[in-house]
């Protein structure tokens, strides 16, 4: 159960990080709104499986779902482009991640 929690929580990092681009500088209401609730609950929820989860394998998972998931948003949505060396990089953050799940 904490893992899904983990997961969950680091898409709802993903959703922040987009609302907090979409709220220009908090000077709109309803992204500014977003950010704040997906926010508290990302944290939430990462407080919550690291009552199980080691901190340094469950914030390195929670940390990359928020990379990852950005950098994507960013590239496919935002027009911040994508490329191969890119793409490489976010495979090696997920290869990273998936390591020390299974040393976990």
């Amino acid at each position: 159960m904490a893992w899904l929690v983990l997961v969950i929580s680091g898409l709802l990092e993903t959703a922040w990080a987009a609302a907090l681009n979409a709220s220009q500088g908090f000077t709109r209401l309803w992204p500014s709104v977003t950010f704040v609730v997906t926010l508290a609950l990302s944290m939430a929820g990462l407080a919550y499986a690291l009552r199980t989860i080691p901190l340094g394998a469950g914030y390195a998972v929670w940390v990359s779902i928020g990379v990852v998931g950005t950098a994507l948003i960013g590239s496919f949505f935002l027009g911040e482009g994508f490329s191969l060396p890119k793409a490489l990089c976010l495979i090696a953050i997920v290869a990273g991640v998936i390591g020390l799940k299974l040393l976990h």
